[in-house]
């Protein structure tokens, strides 16, 4: 209740900056849990920049071309989203391992040179423009945020306390052995894929109208599918709390780097996976429940 509250009065307590890097730090939030909803099947997306990208282009376009309400845009540019992962998804979702996140690279890098080549319909590489979201006031954004957050965080709770959980888990594991068991690993990937490029193309739609413009190099940008990847895996995978303590501590880094040197996104990135392959395969929480709480209780691990 503390949290909420302190949720609720927060953009009367921090300046602009604060509030702009808070805004920036959710919609984070938003992608890495999206991007662990589709991991808790066993599959490893590096292409989650092409769903922002399709949900960020249709929204801008959508308010450009038919002046559609922002937010209404942005639920466009969601179900779009999804519906190009069903169908990418029942094409791809049976590939494998590193077969699965070729593809996806694939996916995000054909989607930009599409868009770079039909500059009358997409703005090619001047890209889009739209008026600032809400006429700038970075409050009633936050609150915007904060509410599509609060329903991703649901979401993933739901998984988690139905047999969905049970489903994708046994699929991650063995996917074989799920198959006999009767689950159709297919239907349930193409489902995690459908909502996590729900939520992905809602976060895109977003920062087309917060950031009021976007470029191709940009929103299908390699750097957004490593980010989305790189949070959940540092804080911990397959759990609610792991994608937000890995974006709070990423983008905290990342910001001190971005300060002090003019790449400090792709520093951070490049350490934070390194650290992690090697010393931390379970992330901050699995180090958490491993190492440091038996210690606390009195019994070494």
């Amino acid at each position: 209740m503390a949290a909420a509250i302190l949720m609720i009065f927060y953009p009367k307590l921090v300046d602009s900056y604060f509030l702009h890097l808070t805004v920036a730090t959710f919609l984070a939030m938003i992608m890495a849990s999206s991007w662990d909803i589709l991991a808790r099947t066993g599959q490893v997306s590096v292409g989650q920049a092409g769903l922002f990208g399709i949900g960020a282009y249709t929204a801008a376009l959508l308010f450009q071309k038919a002046h559609l309400h922002p937010v209404l845009g942005m639920l466009a540019g969601a179900v779009l989203a999804m519906i190009v992962a069903a169908g990418l998804g029942y094409l791809t979702l049976r590939l494998r391992g590193i077969y699965f996140s070729i593809t996806t690279i694939a996916f995000a890098e054909a989607l930009s040179v599409i868009w770079l080549m039909t500059p009358r319909v997409t703005g090619g590489a001047m890209g889009v423009s739209t008026p600032p979201l809400f006429g700038g006031n970075r409050e009633q954004a936050y609150y915007l945020i904060l509410m599509i957050l609060a329903l991703v965080i649901f979401t993933v709770w739901f998984i988690e306390s139905s047999r969905l959980n049970f489903a994708f888990t046994a699929i991650r594991e063995n996917e074989e052995v799920a198959n006999v068991m009767g689950i159709n690993p297919t239907r349930y990937k193409v489902l995690a894929f459908m909502i996590s490029a729900f939520f992905t193309g809602f976060a895109g739609g977003f920062y087309s109208h917060y950031n009021t413009y976007i470029i191709p190099y940009e929103v299908f940008g390699l750097g957004i599918s490593i980010a989305c990847l790189v949070m959940p895996i540092f804080g911990g995978l397959y759990t609610i709390a792991g994608p937000i303590i890995g974006t709070i501590l990423v983008k905290a880094i990342e910001e001190y780097l971005r300060v002090t040197f003019s790449y400090g996104h792709q520093i951070a990135y490049g350490l934070i996976l390194v650290v992690v392959v090697l010393f931390m395969p379970e992330g901050l929480l699995g180090l958490w429940k491993r190492r440091i709480l038996p210690l606390w209780g009195g019994v070494r691990p």
